[in-house]
């Protein structure tokens, strides 16, 4: 993976450390996952940003552990 250095808001940094400590990822990946969720946001505006955090989650899963389509709502 190609990394690169950025300056990042203080307070930023601090809530990213602590989100990353609830979800057990690194400091790193807090910032990536949050970037990736707003990406994804900012390009399906119609979507609430639960179901975009969700769908990416999904992508990640291995094929061998997803579980089959249940809809919410019968």
């Amino acid at each position: 993976m190609d990394t690169s250095s950025v300056r990042i808001a203080r307070d930023l940094l601090e809530a990213a450390r602590l989100a990353a400590k609830v979800e057990h990822r690194t400091l790193q990946g807090q910032l990536e996952y949050w970037a990736r969720v707003g990406k994804a946001g900012l390009e399906n505006p119609d979507l609430p940003i639960d179901f975009v955090s969700e769908s990416l989650a999904s992508l990640a899963e291995p094929r061998a552990e997803a579980l089959p389509f249940t809809p919410r709502s019968s």
